[in-house]
């Protein structure tokens, strides 16, 4: 583990397609149909063995729930190699989804074509897009790590939602998310 900070992709940044494989269901599940009729787009890169994610997870589920009662979509994108960090594979993803009761699709990124777009660099690492499909945060979910002794509210992507929400602008001040790094392939 390689303690990483997100690599903050450029407010403005036009949301890259994708369709892949949902490890709950085994459907392809694409950008747009996770997004129609929303008011705005959470893509999360995650994975099973992240003590980072671990830490988070059942807030961040819990956060999702609530704004996708908002029309706020939510999607979750694991892009791991699988060959090193076989724990981060779609059947244990499915696994873990069923575990944490994610409302949302779990991907699996396995080219981590998906991951380069977006110039995800951690886990967890998150992105909001609004109705357009601009990029109008990124960064971390709160100030919560494993050991800082800062609990898990979801503050800082829940203030991002809620701004949407209420039509107000977005705090332009954002902080990276810090985790492990993505398990890039040779």
């Amino acid at each position: 583990m390689s303690l990483t900070p997100s690599n903050m992709l450029p407010l403005g940044t036009y949301a890259p397609a994708f369709e892949l494989p949902d490890a709950v269901s085994g459907k392809k599940r694409s950008l747009a149909n996770i997004t129609s009729g929303k008011k705005a787009t959470v893509v999360m890169f995650i994975c099973n063995h992240c003590p980072y994610v671990v830490h988070i997870i059942q807030k961040l589920v819990e956060v999702a729930k609530q704004y996708q009662e908002q029309n706020i979509g939510f999607v979750a994108i694991s892009s791991n190699n699988i060959i090193k960090y076989p724990e981060d594979a779609p059947d244990k993803m499915a696994d873990f989804a069923q575990q944490y009761g994610f409302s949302f699709p779990y991907l699996y990124d396995e080219t981590q074509q998906i991951a380069k777009a977006y110039q995800a660099a951690c886990t967890p690492d998150f992105y909001v897009f609004n109705s357009d499909l601009h990029c109008i945060y990124r960064g971390r979910f709160d100030a919560a790590t494993p050991g800082n002794g800062v609990p898990v509210t979801g503050k800082d992507l829940s203030q991002a939602l809620e701004a949407i929400l209420a039509n107000n602008p977005i705090v332009t001040t954002q902080l990276p998310s810090m985790g492990c790094n993505i398990k890039w392939k040779d």
